[in-house]
């Protein structure tokens, strides 16, 4: 049986801290500094974090060490927390705080009641009407009260419930890199860099080398290698390979927004619609959920319909470039371009041609306000156009690639409502240790 106590969050912790003041860079100058935009959606990727530049005694003050927890105490996300696990040389910015728990209690447990409703609605309370640009002190954020398990051990066994989920949903998200990065691999040696014809080209005849040793199939290497040329024209394509405009392979639209003041179009909607705002949030390759649906009487005002599954979301505004697959058939506004799949330029294609060719797609954008590129410079951007043959053949090589990160995806969604449904109950008490972990397993 579990025996709770109420106190203080500030009585939990062995230092309260604010972050150093400084400017960030992208160049290796220094640590890594953590800013509140780091920190957003519970997501940490380091390699996504500038650097600064600060002398010795600066950088033990402001030190990232394993089981620190930051919070942002200014902005639209103010509240929002991370717990530090495993960091590089690291410090944090200014408009974060750190805390540090003391020895008796468990880090990850009180990491855990800072995404608890529990601590927001603590925040809420205090910050009153400042919802334009809200903001909190230290002392303020850390006079919350909490409810937690007298001893450490009972906390770090409610921890690992929820941690064992967070676990699995990070393993999923390292695994769907590294496909990713497959899949972008194989398209750039085939279709930007030309590997296997080069390599035919330079006296290579082992199948698995031609391919790069991206295919390590040997048998399928063979079938993949007779696919492409033994050599380049005079304008430096593989032989037969052409170059055509998007707008010619595939079916490209765009997307609007049905009048706000009329309820018939979004109440009780059913059918997904997309804005930039949802790719903004949105950490996965493919596009599962929206903000807001409308309804059947509302897309019969948006021209384009709905876009089938698999079709390629770009937003072509405000800003440019963000990209996502459509995991089922989606309305979108007027900031997007649309690519929807076809044999020609399969919904694979698409994407990883977007990836490869953002600078280009950038470079087409005009506007005085802000930057945007139209459907119509989008069409005429120029797409190097291999064998339909060999279409085929990358889908069948990038199409299960995709299939996992999707599947994965899916399930970290899962996985996810999992942790948000038990996280509340366990700090309560409301659920017994015992079912919340049969609930994580079976979620697992």
């Amino acid at each position: 049986m579990i025996e709770w106590r109420e106190t203080k969050l500030s009585e939990l912790c062995d230092s309260i801290d604010y972050g150093y003041t400084a400017s960030a860079t992208e160049l290796p100058v220094g640590p890594k500094f953590l800013r509140i935009t780091d920190i957003v959606q519970n997501q940490l990727r380091w390699d996504s974090v500038p650097y600064t530049t600060c002398p010795m005694n600066i950088y033990e003050k402001f030190k990232l060490h394993d089981g620190d927890i930051v919070i942002a105490r200014t902005g639209a996300t103010t509240g929002e927390s991370l717990y530090i696990s495993r960091p590089p040389e690291a410090i944090f910015a200014s408009y974060l705080v750190r805390l540090r728990i003391n020895s008796e209690n468990d880090p990850r447990y009180i990491a855990y009641w800072l995404k608890s409703p529990y601590f927001r609605n603590y925040l809420n309370g205090v910050l009153g009407d400042k919802s334009a640009q809200p903001n909190a002190s230290a002392s303020t954020m850390t006079n919350a009260p909490i409810r937690l398990p007298r001893l450490r051990s009972d906390q770090e066994a409610v921890s690992s419930v929820l941690a064992s989920l967070d676990d699995k949903i990070e393993l999923n998200r390292r695994m769907n890199e590294t496909l990713e990065a497959m899949a972008q691999a194989i398209f750039r040696d085939w279709f930007v860099d030309f590997g296997p014809t080069r390599r035919k080209l330079a006296g290579i005849t082992d199948p698995v080398e031609i391919m790069g040793g991206l295919v390590q199939d040997a048998s399928r290497a063979a079938e993949l290698a007779k696919l492409f040329p033994d050599g380049l024209d005079d304008s430096g394509l593989p032989e037969g390979w052409t170059e055509k405009p998007l707008g010619e392979i595939v079916e490209i639209v765009g997307g609007s927004t049905p009048s706000t003041k009329v309820p018939e179009y979004w109440n009780d909607g059913v059918h997904p619609w997309a804005t930039p705002k949802d790719l903004s949030n949105n950490r996965t390759i493919f596009l599962h959920k929206t903000e807001r649906k409308i309804t059947d009487f509302g897309l019969q005002c948006i021209s384009s319909g709905l876009s089938p599954a698999g079709s390629v979301l770009l937003s072509s505004r405000a800003p440019i470039g963000y990209l996502a697959i459509a995991d089922k058939p989606t309305a979108v506004n007027q900031g997007f371009i649309v690519m929807r799949p076809s044999p020609t330029f399969p919904t694979e294609m698409a994407y990883l041609w977007c990836q490869a060719n953002m600078d280009l797609i950038k470079a087409n954008a005009n506007g005085s306000t802000f930057q945007e590129i139209s459907k119509g410079n989008f069409r005429r951007l120029v797409a190097i156009y291999p064998t339909p043959e060999l279409v085929s053949a990358f889908v069948s090589v990038a199409k299960p690639l995709f299939a996992m990160i999707c599947a994965r995806e899916q399930e970290s969604e899962t996985l996810a409502a999992t942790r948000d449904l038990l996280l509340p109950k366990l700090m309560s008490g409301e659920i017994r240790l015992r079912e919340a972990e049969k609930i994580a397993e079976a979620a697992q």
